[in-house]
Order: structure tokens, then C-alpha cells, then sequence
């Protein structure tokens, strides 16, 4: 099923949706920051705003319940709200860990969400992404999007017990309603998110993930796909922008990494499991695709790694982490209120 498959190059790449601020605000607002994160939701929980940022001709306007998608983007300016006066400026060190006291119908809300993933997942969505990706409450295919920010928004908002690790799971629920109503509202450009919801391929991407370790050839797959050899093998170009063997060979890769970043697996075992024939010929294909070795992989990114701790949620809404104790969060204001 296209679901699996796309649960299957999560898991890879690790992608996580991390909630990493937000602010709700009455009358005329303007929010303008760097964004360091490589992918960034903006997620219009309640009210309107015009989102601006590098690289894009013209402002995506934001409706309720809209989610826009920020792909490798370095800053954004948000404008909103109504009434007279000028524009009260929200700047992101003020965001912190929850919303109290926002009113629906009252208050514009907006909430951020950091997408963490892999260096091979960041490569995969941003070349499957646009810069800005607009995901539209309004859409058939977003009918769970809406209830998704409804649940993260109480939770961030009345502060019950459990919220931290609800809030967790919220934000991964949403990033994944939102990549799902985005699959079905644009017009994909060639890569593996539009392949994994390609019906004509679907049956020989199957037989890919199923057995990455088997010598599929392109008659075979092609046969699984109901189609011609040339057939199959020209969509496939055209869907996933490289040919069949090319994607299973940067499948075997992904698999590969993750084998080796989390297990212990000797690399004549992975070798033979993936596919190749011998050990050296294993170690020669994912050089070639990573630039190093499999030891010298699995020494550096195991030495990288940080000890596990709590995930981060002291986030600003646009910029880098930082950790805000209770105290320091200030009171409500008619114009601003801090998450």
C-alpha cells in the first residue's frame, strides 16, 4: 500500500515534526525572523495572514487551518489581522512553550513546526518539495488536517497533564496529515514522493522495498506494472526522476545507512543481505554513493551522535533552539500571546 511505503521512507530518513513555537495575536501583527531549520511548517490555526519569503514572487495567503510548507527557505515575514493602527511587530525570541489563554475567533494563532530528519531525508524532501508548499485546509483530501491543529492547539493551550508528551505525537500526526493532503493537492515534480503514489508503479515499487537484496531485472518489474519494458521503464524515469536500478540501488543505500547506524550487523552480512556478491563490492557501491566507507560511516555517525535526551520544544517560531524556563515567560498582552 502507498501508505506503507510512505511509512517505510520515514522511518529511513527519520523524518520527526517537532513543535517549535508559536504565538497568537490581536489586531494588526507582523512576524518577521530567519529560518534555520531546513524545512519549516507555518500552520494558520485560526485567522488569516499574507507569508512572504526569499526566493517566491508574491505572498502565500494563509487561511484557517492552511499549512504552508518552507523547503530550504532563509527568512519569512507574516502579516495579519484586522482593525486600525500600525502593526505590532512579534518578534521570535518571545515565543515559548505554550499558548495560554488564546481565544478561537479572538486571537490569529499561529503554530511552527520544525521538521528534523536525516541528511538523506533532507536531500530527498527538498528535491521533492517546492520552496513554498501550500496545504489547503479547504481541500477534500485535508479533512483530518483541521482536527490535527484542533487537538495540538488544546493541548498547547491548557497545559494538562501529559501535554509535553502529547504534544510530541501531535506533532508528528500533523506533519504527516499535512504531507498527505500536499500528495494529493500539487502537482508533484519528479522524485520518491511522487513515486510512492504512482498506482501504475506501485506494484513494482513493492517488490523493491519487499526484497531490496533480490537481482530484480527490468523485465520483472515491468511485468509486475502490467507494462512494456520500454513502457515501464520511461514512466518510471519520468515519475521518479532516475531510472528503475538507479532507484533500487539508492534504496539499498538508505537501508544500508540505517543497518549501519543502528546496529551492529558486520558488513559481509549487510552485503550479502543488500544484494551484492562480496564484501568489496558492497563497501566499492557505498562509497560511491555516500563518500566513505561503511566502517568509517558507521564510526563517524555513531561518534556524532549526542546521548538521548529530551527532544526540543523551547524552540523560537522561525529560528534555532533555546530552552526558556516558566518564569521567564511574559504575561498576556492584548496584542501578543506566547506558546
Amino acid at each position: 500500500m502507498v501508505a506503507d511505503q510512505l511509512s517505510e521512507v520515514f522511518d529511513l530518513v527519520e523524518i520527526r515534526g517537532l513543535v517549535s513555537g508559536g504565538f497568537a495575536a490581536r489586531g494588526p501583527w507582523v512576524a518577521r525572523a530567519a529560518i534555520e531549520d531546513p524545512l519549516k511548517l507555518i500552520a494558520m490555526v485560526y485567522g488569516r495572514s499574507r507569508l512572504t519569503t526569499d526566493g517566491v514572487d508574491g505572498p502565500t495567503n494563509l487561511e484557517p487551518g492552511d499549512v504552508a510548507i518552507l523547503n530550504n527557505r532563509s527568512w519569512l515575514e507574516q502579516k495579519g489581522g484586522s482593525g486600525d493602527g500600525p502593526r505590532h511587530e512579534i518578534t521570535p525570541k518571545m515565543n515559548f512553550t505554550r499558548l495560554v489563554g488564546a481565544e478561537r475567533g479572538t486571537d490569529d494563532v499561529v503554530i511552527g513546526i520544525a521538521v528534523d530528519l536525516n541528511p538523506t531525508g533532507q536531500a530527498l524532501l527538498q528535491q521533492a518539495l517546492p520552496a513554498v508548499g501550500h496545504v489547503r485546509a479547504s481541500a477534500a483530501a485535508a479533512t483530518n488536517l483541521r482536527s490535527s491543529l484542533d487537538r495540538l492547539f488544546d493541548e498547547v493551550t491548557r497545559n494538562r497533564i501529559g501535554s509535553a508528551f502529547a504534544i510530541r505525537q501531535y506533532g508528528q500526526l500533523l506533519l504527516l496529515e499535512v504531507m498527505r493532503a500536499y500528495v494529493d493537492q500539487a502537482d508533484l515534480p519528479p522524485g520518491w514522493l511522487r513515486l510512492v503514489t504512482d498506482e501504475r508503479l506501485r506494484p513494482a515499487l513493492g517488490l523493491m522495498h519487499a526484497e531490496p537484496g533480490k537481482p530484480w531485472g527490468l523485465q520483472e518489474l515491468a511485468r509486475a506494472a502490467a507494462m512494456s519494458r520500454t513502457s515501464f521503464a520511461e514512466r518510471f524515469r519520468s515519475v521518479a526522476g532516475q531510472p528503475p536500478l538507479a532507484y533500487l540501488n539508492r534504496w539499498r543505500m538508505l537501508l544500508a545507512q540505517r543497518a549501519l547506524r543502528d546496529g551492529d550487523v558486520r558488513i559481509g552480512s549487510l552485503a550479502s543481505e543488500l544484494g551484492y556478491a562480496s564484501e568489496s563490492a558492497f563497501s566499492t557501491a557505498f562509497k560511491r554513493a555516500v563518500g566513505e566507507s561503511p566502517l568509517r560511516y558507521r564510526h563517524r555517525v555513531r561518534d556524532e551522535s549526542s546521548p538521548p535526551g529530551p527532544r526540543r520544544y523551547g524552540h523560537d517560531l522561525h529560528g534555532a533552539p533555546g530552552k526558556t524556563p516558566r518564569s521567564a515567560w511574559p504575561e498576556r498582552s492584548d496584542q501578543s500571546l506566547l506558546w
